[in-house]
Formats: structure tokens, C-alpha cells, sequence
């Protein structure tokens, strides 16, 4: 399924049963910069067909959101952004990643939204010690331009979505919604510098590095896929496979290297120089 967000996202969606890992496909890579109408047509555009996204289901628990940033009045305008919502609630307000990480303990939210920059513990630390106390909770970081460094590690750390601060108000909205379904969703700007970091970083040296040689030859090349942004369906049409196979494999690889999903399998395939961004024949879909 995909869901055209706005502002040049195209967040493309598996089914409820793979491993949850939405692409979201940013206007950079071949997006004329406008808002795109319909998902249908985004689908053209990225040569891809789908559906719009369904309603908030009113019969479903809302989703708790714990928001936390060191300034006041940027708290309130998300708590008013958000509670104007439908099914959502905002349950608890911190000032800093110290209150934040307790809040979250006390509440469990659905959500925590954490701001990349706090004092006595900043964001990213914070969503370190979040998602250790192992609850179901989704960690959504708020950053600005220039904070790459912050947003590499949080990514690294599990961190589940991430938007620039300056996103319009629908598009922090349909983030909660989308890391609450179990998705994740990235600002298409971090995606960019992102591969741009890892265009630097991951320098290849031959051969399949240490951390993959437990998987087997077959595995390494769902993974190859995987790094390209490939969903299940299309994995087992690149190899020739049933799809229920491909999603085998899948869980056998986080599995065995003991990732949390999707997005730390790609973090991994990069930041291991198996895959660079150079290996992407498709214009650089992620």
C-alpha cells in the first residue's frame, strides 16, 4: 500500500504481516517538489501502484503520545497539533530527556516524541534508554538541519521516524499515526543526507564483511534487497521465490545478526560496505 503525505513523501507500506519497514521515496529522487494529488499518481511517479490511506479507526484505543522539548510554547503547539486529532491523546509533557525517559516508564506511550536537543540528556539519548526498558513504545525524533550526526546514531539506536521541526503540522500528525500502525517514516531532507553520509562512510573493500558471514549466500541476497528499499513481494520476484519464503529469510537474517527490523538491516548493510549507494540501479529508491 502507499500513502502520499504531502510535501514531496511517498511512504510505501507492506502488508501487516512482513516485517514492518515502509520506504518513503522523497521528491530528491525524481519528485517534481509539488504535493502530489492522489497515491495513485505518486505510484506512477515512483513506478509503483497503490491505494490512499485508510480513516483513523474510531473504535481503536487512541494512540498516548509523551512529547518532549525543552521549550514550553513548542511543547503546547504540538499538544494542540496533536489533540486536535482524532484518536490521540497526549498524556504526558517533559522538559528535558531525563523527565522524558520517567514519563515514558510511568505512561508506556504508543508514541514518544523527543526532540534531538535537550538539556541533561539530549534526544538521543534519550531514545536510547526509551527503547531499552523494552516497552512497545515508538520513538519519534524532531531534529533540525544540522544534526546528521544525532540522527545517524538515533537511527542506529532504533529510533522509528524522523522529522525536521519546520515540517507542516499534517506531516508531524501522520508520523504518530504511521510509527502507532508500526511503520516507520523518515523526513525525505534526512533521508538524503543520510545517504550522503553513507556515500562517505561505506567504502567497500571486497569480499562479504565479517559481521554477514553467518548468513548464508541466499540471506545476503534478501539483504541486498532489502538495502535497495525491495519489499517482500518484490524480493520474491527478483530471486523467483514464493513470497512466504522471502519473509522467512527476512526473519532468519534480523534473527541471526539480532536487529530489531528493516531499518537496522539497511543501517547494517550500508554501515558494513555490503551494499553502497553506488549499487542502486534504480535512481536510489530507499
Amino acid at each position: 500500500m502507499t500513502r502520499t503525505l504531502g510535501a514531496g513523501y511517498l511512504e510505501v507500506v507492506p502488508p501487516a504481516s512482513e516485517a514492518r519497514w515502509p520506504r518513503v521515496i522523497p521528491r530528491d529522487y525524481g519528485w517534481d517538489g509539488q504535493v502530489t494529488k492522489t497515491a495513485a499518481g505518486a505510484a506512477l511517479m515512483a513506478g509503483i501502484s497503490g491505494t490512499g490511506s485508510a480513516a483513523p479507526d474510531a473504535a481503536a484505543p487512541p494512540i498516548t503520545v509523551v512529547i518532549a522539548d525543552d521549550q514550553r510554547m513548542v511543547r503546547r503547539g504540538f499538544r494542540v497539533i496533536l489533540e486536535s486529532e482524532p484518536g490521540i491523546e497526549v498524556v504526558a509533557e517533559a522538559g528535558d530527556g531525563a523527565q522524558a525517559v520517567e514519563l515514558v516508564r510511568r505512561h508506556a506511550p504508543t508514541v514518544a516524541l523527543l526532540d534531538i536537543r535537550m538539556p541533561a540528556m539530549d534526544g538521543m539519548e534519550a531514545a536510547r534508554r526509551v527503547l531499552a526498558l523494552g516497552l512497545q513504545t515508538r520513538v519519534l525524533i524532531l531534529t533540525t538541519f544540522d544534526a546528521d550526526e544525532y540522527v545517524y546514531e538515533a537511527l542506529r539506536a532504533g529510533a522509528s521516524g524522523f522529522l525536521l521541526k519546520d515540517a507542516p503540522a499534517d506531516q508531524l500528525v501522520t508520523a504518530v499515526r504511521s510509527l502507532a500502525a508500526g511503520d516507520a517514516l523518515i523526513d525525505p531532507v534526512i533521508t538524503r543526507r543520510l545517504i550522503s553520509r553513507f556515500t562517505l562512510a561505506a567504502r567497500g573493500t571486497g569480499g562479504i564483511p565479517a559481521v554477514l558471514r553467518e548468513l548464508t549466500p541466499r540471506e545476503l541476497d534478501v539483504l541486498r534487497l532489502i538495502a535497495r528499499g525491495l519489499s517482500n513481494g518484490e524480493i520474491a520476484q527478483e530471486l523467483f521465490v514464493e513470497e512466504n519464503t522471502v519473509k522467512t529469510h527476512v526473519s532468519r537474517i534480523l534473527a541471526k545478526l539480532n536487529l530489531r527490523d528493516r531499518v537496522q538491516a539497511v543501517v547494517l548493510a550500508y554501515e558494513s560496505a555490503f551494499v553502497t549507494p553506488e549499487d542502486h540501479g534504480d535512481g536510489g529508491r530507499a
